[in-house]
């Protein structure tokens, strides 16, 4: 039999569904990957592989008794502890929220337990999503199963937040994954790890039950092996919630249905101000085949122009860290989570025991900018001319689609780095996140997948960036380019 955990979310759901295996047997195959490589990868933070099971002999029930499986029928998936699952622990990676086990589901995991995905764990993320490495987990970092081909053994960085959902993509621990993209936390861990992976556009996944960062940039989106993957888990995770206030309420189009990698007729954008002075050698190539990829494929390829791009990553590091500020003010040793009640403490003394105790320097340093940016005497200096940057940047893209139907940008300035590399240089961590902060900023549909790897066999991601409710259009230029990349790598197993 092939390798079941070779197998895809389409390769599997369909495999399912025809009886070429059982699904019982697709999560005891990926169960067995996650347990052997968890002292190696640190990908999950709490393993489930009774659920998966569960879920499972679920569906192949329903397969015996002629029923529908739904969308996702067969897959077992990784999910980023920072969707809360009913009665699994649910943490955001932090020590405050260590043994919070909630009483209710996501909307966005109850839609995929809905389509039939059974959950192989929790996975371990960046502390409250906030990191660009995942070296900032209070449960260890994440260890990417890529390395060099320079004869080293350097630990690299998965990318961040989500991490743990490239890290187990990659390593075959999981066909598929949740993630969130608060400044391309979905792409650039994409990136990293050679896989793919799509922001959807704001509102087109529930926000409820997911742990809070920045209410207004925060989007839930699938991580998988390849673009039809990311279609079918988006349309199962997508939807209407009305108990999110920023949900769209729109239906849910059929975008596994409509992929095609044909772009005649359309035009592709190319933005000037994303070629910087030194740009990395290998991004830039990568880049340039992209362009050639999508001309291929029937496109025209059109200069537009960003302006405000230069703006992006300073007010994305005001509005994200104030909005922190504020979320986080609910984690102080009162309602639930870590208390931390030293003897003879009044309740100033244990708010700021347990959120000294509870959150990590990461968190602790945006908490500190955000309630900085936000005190009276900076609001409007910092925070109010950065909403007034974001509606120029906005309005940047809306120029540039008068031009073209999607755009094309590297993911990342950088291939991987090493873990420990940037971790003492927050401003250099901070940079990666420079091409993906500015569809983040609005709300636009973007994606990431493979585009090949650099000179020292890391892989390197394309990004393409769509209309507000055009993934459609995004999902298709990315078949365009993976079709045409032909990306087949996959890490030399060392775990």
């Amino acid at each position: 039999m092939t390798d079941l955990t070779e197998l895809g979310v389409a390769a599997i759901r369909d495999g399912v569904a025809k009886g070429d295996f059982t699904a019982v047997e697709v999560a005891e195959a990926f169960n067995a990957n996650v347990a052997a490589a968890q002292a190696a990868l640190n990908a999950f933070i709490v393993a489930t592989p009774d659920a998966a099971i569960e879920a499972a002999r679920a569906t192949d029930a329903r397969r015996a008794a002629g029923q529908p499986l739904g969308k996702m029928g067969g897959v077992p998936i990784g999910m980023k502890d920072l969707f809360a699952t009913k009665g699994v622990q649910t943490t955001a990676a932090s020590h405050i929220l260590e043994g919070f086990k909630p009483e209710y589901e996501s909307t966005v995991s109850q839609n995929l337990w809905n389509a039939g995905a059974g959950m192989l764990g929790k996975l371990n993320l960046d502390q409250f999503a906030m990191g660009s490495s995942n070296e900032t987990s209070y449960f260890g970092n994440v260890i990417s199963p890529w390395r060099r081909n320079d004869g080293g053994n350097a630990a690299m960085a998965p990318g961040g937040s989500s991490g743990g959902s490239s890290v187990a993509v990659s390593a075959r621990l999981a066909p598929a994954a949740t993630g969130t993209d608060t400044g391309g936390s979905i792409r650039q861990p994409a990136a990293f790890t050679g896989i793919s992976g799509i922001k959807p556009t704001y509102g087109r996944c529930s926000r409820w039950g997911i742990v809070a960062f920045a209410s207004s940039l925060d989007q839930a989106g699938p991580m998988a092996r390849d673009v039809r993957d990311c279609a079918i888990m988006l349309e199962a995770m997508a939807g209407f919630d009305p108990k999110d206030a920023t949900s769209l309420d729109l239906p849910v189009p059929e975008w596994e249905a409509g992929l095609s990698g044909d772009l005649k007729g359309k035009k592709v954008g190319v933005p000037v101000e994303y070629r910087m002075d030194g740009m990395d050698a290998d991004v830039a190539a990568s880049w340039d085949r992209g362009i050639e990829w999508l001309r291929d494929a029937g496109a025209e390829i059109v200069e537009v122009s960003l302006p405000h791009t230069k703006y992006a990553l300073p007010a994305y590091y005001i509005i994200a860290p104030a909005e922190a500020s504020s979320n986080l003010a609910r984690y102080d040793g009162v309602r639930f989570g870590l208390r931390d009640l030293p003897d003879g403490a009044g309740l100033q003394d244990m708010y700021a025991a347990t959120r000294a105790a509870g959150f990590g320097a990461e968190v602790k340093r945006r908490i500190l900018i955000g309630t900085y940016v936000l005190s009276a005497g900076f609001y409007d200096a910092y925070y109010t001319q950065a909403q007034k940057v974001r509606t120029l940047i906005s309005q940047d893209f809306k120029n540039a689609f008068t031009r073209c139907d999607v755009i094309l940008a590297p993911t990342a300035p950088t291939a991987a780095f090493g873990l420990g590399e940037k971790t003492d240089d927050p401003l250099s961590m901070y940079l990666n996140d420079v091409f993906a902060v500015p569809a983040s900023l609005a709300g636009l549909p973007a994606m990431s997948v493979p585009a090949g790897l650099n000179r020292e066999g890391l892989p390197l991601g394309l990004q393409i960036i769509g209309k507000a409710f055009d993934e459609q259009g995004v999902l298709n230029a990315g078949l365009a380019i993976e079709s045409r990349a032909q990306f087949s790598a996959k890490p030399e197993r060392w775990w």
